[in-house]
C-alpha cells in the first residue's frame, strides 16, 4: 500500500508542481466547462495556475505543501494561516492520474494534524464542480454560502488549546476603542464595513481574503509591506512614494485597462521582460533612458534626422 505524506515545498519543486497543477486544472476545465471558451471560472482556472513564477511566490509567502505518494510528488495543497486559530485552504490539486485513490482526503487530514491549534478552516470551490461539494461535505465541511458560480465551506474543529478572551456572535457595532492595547488581536468572519482606524499602530498585521473595496488608505507608513494576489482595478495612487518598489508578474486584468502615470518621478526605474505594446510617453524627461541598452535620446535624434532627410528629398524631387 502506498504511503501518502506531505512536506513543505521548496523552490526546486516549483516546476514539477506547476506542471501537475496545469494538468489538473486543464482537466477540470474540460470536464466542467466544455466548449465554453468565453466563460471564466477562477476556481476551475485559478489566476496564474500555469505560471512557475506564481508557484515560486506561493512557496515563498504561503504555506505550500507538496503531496507525496511514497517519494513521488503527485499534488499540492496551499494554505494560509491567520493568527493562531484560523486556516484557509487556498488551493488543492491532485494529478489526474492519481485521483480517486483517497489522496486528497488524506492530504487534508495531514494538514489538519500539521496545524493542531487551527480550529476553523474555510475554502471556496466552483459551483460547477459538483464532485468537490460531496468531497468537502464528506470531510466535515459545511456550506456557508452558495451561488451559481461559487460555494463557500467551513469546518470547525475542537482543539485542546484553551480559548481565552473569545468574543463570538456579538453585535458590537458603533463601538469606539480609544488608547486600547489590542496587540495580536484576531478577527475572523467580522463585519467591519464603515470602520475607521486612525493614529494607530497596525504594524506587522496580516490581512488576507478580505473585501477592502471602496476603502481609503491615507497618510500611512507601509514600508517593507507585501502586496500580492490583489485586485486593484480602478484604484488611484496619489502623492505616493514608491522608492525601491518592485512590480513583478503584474497584469492589467481581464479588461486590459491601461495604467496612467502623471507627474511621477520614475528616475532610475527598470522595465524588463514586460509587455509594453502601445505604451505612450509624452512631455517627459528621457535623459539617460535606454531601451535594450540603446539611449532613447539617440533613437529620437536618429528618427528626427531621418524625417529631415526625407523632407529634403521630397523638396528636391
Amino acid at each position: 500500500m502506498s504511503l501518502i505524506t506531505i512536506a513543505k515545498a521548496t523552490i526546486t519543486d516549483a516546476e514539477k508542481l506547476t506542471e501537475i497543477k496545469k494538468r489538473t486544472f486543464d482537466e477540470e476545465l474540460k470536464k466542467w466547462l466544455p466548449n465554453q471558451e468565453n466563460v471564466v471560472d477562477y476556481n476551475i482556472q485559478p489566476p496564474g495556475y500555469t505560471s512557475i513564477e506564481m508557484t515560486k511566490y506561493m512557496i515563498r509567502e504561503l504555506d505550500y505543501f507538496k503531496i507525496l505518494r511514497d517519494k513521488e510528488i503527485v499534488g499540492g495543497i496551499i494554505i494560509t494561516i491567520s493568527g493562531a486559530s484560523y486556516g484557509r485552504i487556498d488551493r488543492i490539486f491532485i494529478d489526474p492520474n492519481y485521483q480517486g485513490n483517497g489522496i486528497g482526503s488524506r492530504a487534508i487530514n495531514l494538514i489538519e494534524n500539521e496545524f493542531p491549534n487551527v480550529r476553523t478552516w474555510d475554502l471556496e470551490t466552483s459551483g460547477r464542480q459538483i464532485n468537490n461539494h460531496y468531497f468537502y461535505e464528506k470531510m466535515g465541511y459545511r456550506t456557508t454560502f452558495e451561488t451559481e458560480e461559487e460555494y463557500g465551506y467551513l469546518k470547525q474543529i475542537e482543539t485542546s488549546s484553551e480559548i481565552e478572551n473569545l468574543v463570538k456572535n456579538k453585535n458590537i457595532s458603533s463601538t469606539q476603542y480609544e488608547n486600547c492595547d489590542m496587540a495580536t488581536t484576531e478577527f475572523y468572519g467580522v463585519n467591519l464595513e464603515g470602520s475607521s482606524f486612525s493614529n494607530s499602530n497596525v504594524m506587522n498585521s496580516h490581512i488576507s481574503n478580505c473585501n477592502l473595496s471602496h476603502s481609503k488608505f491615507q497618510n500611512l507608513n507601509l514600508r517593507n509591506s507585501l502586496y500580492a494576489d490583489l485586485n486593484l482595478s480602478n484604484s488611484e495612487m496619489i502623492f505616493v512614494t514608491l522608492g525601491g518598489v518592485n512590480f513583478i508578474d503584474t497584469n492589467l486584468g481581464d479588461e486590459s485597462m491601461p495604467i496612467t502615470f502623471e507627474r511621477c518621478d520614475l528616475e532610475g526605474s527598470k522595465f524588463s521582460n514586460s509587455n509594453l505594446r502601445n505604451v505612450e510617453i509624452q512631455n517627459s524627461d528621457l535623459s539617460g533612458m535606454k531601451i535594450d541598452n540603446v539611449p532613447v535620446e539617440e533613437l529620437i535624434d536618429a528618427y528626427n534626422q531621418l524625417n529631415k532627410n526625407n523632407q529634403m528629398s521630397i523638396r528636391e524631387f
